[in-house]
């Protein structure tokens, strides 16, 4: 049997059909006509030698082979970038501007290290702060990519994800039998406060702001604290604090989109991987969050 090299280009043309949904999308993406790329797709079965693609209603969809060439793409796509993006990023130089909410911040340094490591000589300047502050620095110009929790209306937002909310408490917090719930909270115009309120006014659910703070880590103090209980993401939870989607019969709270800004004049190889790494180390997060760490963080329901 005589191996072949595969064209990286075809297999790049691959993934991205995959993901945009078709030929013809990828055709507009690529600067091509969709007879050229169903031709690449021809010539990249006939150097496999095996059918990669089914009929499925009017279009294609990848068979079992085809499905494994996909994953191999990604992975040789990604070395090949990653070993570009070293050769060339030792050189470049410059500044980007980067913006997440406090609920991400434990994602960032295994994502900055990832980039400096690519890109050396780059500045990073970042931004922890609200998350509609930051759809508004985003449209402002005055940052070049922000992941923000919500938002989804903004012109440059692209969700990636979904944050599932969760109640959170204490392990010594015990709600009040016939009095307002105590609960802890930041500030007025945060997204995890608002919905909170929403849902227990919706059960009228009678409730008093027992601690507010201006910053997640004074929330959780006040959480560890006792002082009351608190509806967020289970990313970044504390030891000794306890979660769940109806923690003591609280009604559910659902979920968040999680959306990626991008200032449309930031272009470029930099601002790609860059939101590249971030996406990946979210998608991450998210698949774990929802896990239990310890028996402290098991979904005590009541």
């Amino acid at each position: 049997m005589v191996l072949r090299n595969l064209d990286l280009d075809t297999l790049r043309t691959l993934v991205i059909a995959h993901d945009l949904g078709g030929y013809a999308q990828a055709a507009e993406r690529l600067g091509r006509t969709p007879s050229a790329i169903s031709l690449q797709m021809k010539r990249l079965q006939q150097d496999l030698d095996i059918p990669l693609f089914r009929k499925s209603g009017r279009g294609l969809a990848l068979t079992e082979a085809g499905e494994t060439t996909l994953a191999y793409a990604r992975r040789m796509l990604a070395l090949n970038d990653e070993l570009m993006d070293t050769m060339h990023g030792a050189t470049l130089a410059g500044l980007i501007r980067i913006g997440c909410p406090q609920d991400f911040s434990p994602i960032l340094p295994g994502v900055l290290s990832h980039f400096a490591t690519l890109y050396p000589r780059m500045q990073v300047e970042l931004h922890i702060e609200g998350n509609a502050a930051l759809a508004d620095s985003l449209e402002k110009q005055q940052l070049d990519l922000a992941l923000v929790i919500g938002q989804a209306d903004r012109a440059a937002a692209v969700t990636i994800g979904e944050l599932k909310l969760v109640w959170i408490a204490s392990t010594l917090f015990t709600p009040p039998g016939d009095q307002p719930l105590p609960i802890a909270v930041l500030g007025p115009q945060c997204a995890f406060r608002k919905r909170a309120i929403q849902q227990l006014e919706e059960i009228t659910r009678s409730y008093r702001i027992a601690a507010t703070s201006p910053s997640l880590n004074g929330l959780w103090a006040a959480v560890l604290g006792g002082l009351g209980i608190t509806a967020r993401t289970a990313l970044g939870l504390p030891a000794d604090l306890i979660c769940g989607p109806s923690l003591f019969g609280l009604p559910a709270l659902g979920g968040m989109p999680v959306t990626l800004h991008r200032n449309p004049h930031a272009t470029g190889p930099v601002i790609d991987r860059f939101s590249t790494l971030l996406t990946s180390a979210l998608t991450l997060a998210l698949q774990q969050s929802g896990k239990p760490r310890n028996r402290l963080r098991l979904l005590r329901e009541a």
